[in-house]
């Protein structure tokens, strides 16, 4: 019985939604399809499961365990009746800590217009102030979707037509306390690989790209000038702002704690059992081991901040849950 993290995949993020039938339409506007759900009536909730499967995305029909770059919405029963409810985006004071999704697209200005057209509101539009290469658009419960371009933004500015068809989930964003000791995390115990580091000194913070290559193996520059990592999907962005490691009393929002909005990432790896006894060795904080409760299918790692990591098996490598 063996692990190789080089098989791992950042398989989907978690997100709770008040109602499902407005968030999946608005994610099929963006092209994503609802590609299984999972029901639980006993625990009155519902978990749906989006991503891209076209003819031309990365992993049209295949299982969605052995997939990077899925969406998972989970509905707690009654949500959608309730007029007080309200998800945490995870943007604002006290649940600070998820940042956002991205989705890249083919040609920005006519992506953007499309979901202006359709009635929904931006947190910052294209020509919004000094990076008009990014825009972030906001999902039903007020989730910021960035949205970017894999190609040139002053090529495409007289482009009136985008296809949602060939749009990437590229990553997903959090916010870190210490980003040498989140980096060592990821790096060290989850296996993944940093493709790019963005360093905005001028603005305090810096962005770091993390992700599993796979047989895919990230270029430092893209042929056409624009960000290299922007085709792919199952990407993790951590995002570290100067100085949040050396104060003792700081923290973000894990999403789980109230107010609640984001859950988690999850990874799927080669062999379930191996991948936890390999997180045990290296010392892991547990949130749940696979001997816990009546799931004994998936696991749940806390990073360093005590966000949670679902560790679930890729079926795709061996077949152990009908689901």
């Amino acid at each position: 019985m063996a692990t190789d993290p080089k098989k791992y995949a950042l398989n989907h993020t978690m997100l709770r939604v008040k109602d499902p039938q407005r968030s999946i339409k608005y994610y099929e506007l963006l092209g994503m399809k609802q590609i299984n759900k999972i029901e639980n009536p006993d625990a009155k909730f519902d978990l749906y499961f989006l991503a891209y499967d076209s003819p031309n995305s990365r992993a049209a029909g295949e299982h969605w365990t052995g997939r990077q770059g899925v969406l998972e919405l989970t509905h707690n029963y009654g949500t959608e009746k309730d007029d007080s409810f309200k998800i945490a985006n995870g943007n604002s004071e006290p649940s600070k800590g998820f940042g956002h999704i991205c989705v890249s697209v083919d040609h920005i200005q006519a992506a953007c217009q499309r979901i202006e057209d359709a009635g929904y509101k931006f947190q910052k539009k294209l020509t919004d102030g000094r990076m008009r290469s990014i825009a972030f658009a906001l999902d039903p419960d007020g989730y910021w979707v960035e949205i970017i371009a894999f190609n040139p933004v002053e090529k495409t500015e007289n482009i009136k037509e985008t296809d949602p068809g060939s749009y990437r989930f590229n990553h997903s964003m959090i916010r870190v306390k210490d980003n040498e000791t989140s980096l060592k995390f990821y790096q060290d115990v989850m296996g993944m690989t940093l493709f790019r580091t963005s360093e905005q000194s001028s603005a305090g913070f810096n962005l770091y790209f993390l992700g599993y290559p796979g047989d895919n193996p990230v270029p430092k520059e893209s042929s056409n000038g624009v960000n290299p990592t922007a085709e792919r999907e199952g990407i993790l962005e951590l995002t570290w702002n100067y100085g949040t490691e050396k104060d003792a009393d700081f923290k973000y929002h894990n999403g789980n704690d109230e107010p609640q909005g984001f859950g988690h990432i999850c990874i799927s790896v080669d062999d379930l059992d191996a991948a936890c006894k390999r997180f045990d060795e290296k010392g892991v904080n547990w949130k749940k081991r696979l001997t816990d409760g009546r799931m004994k299918n998936i696991a749940f790692v806390l990073d360093p901040d005590n966000y949670w990591i679902e560790v679930i098996q890729n079926e795709k490598m061996k077949r152990t849950s009908n689901w």
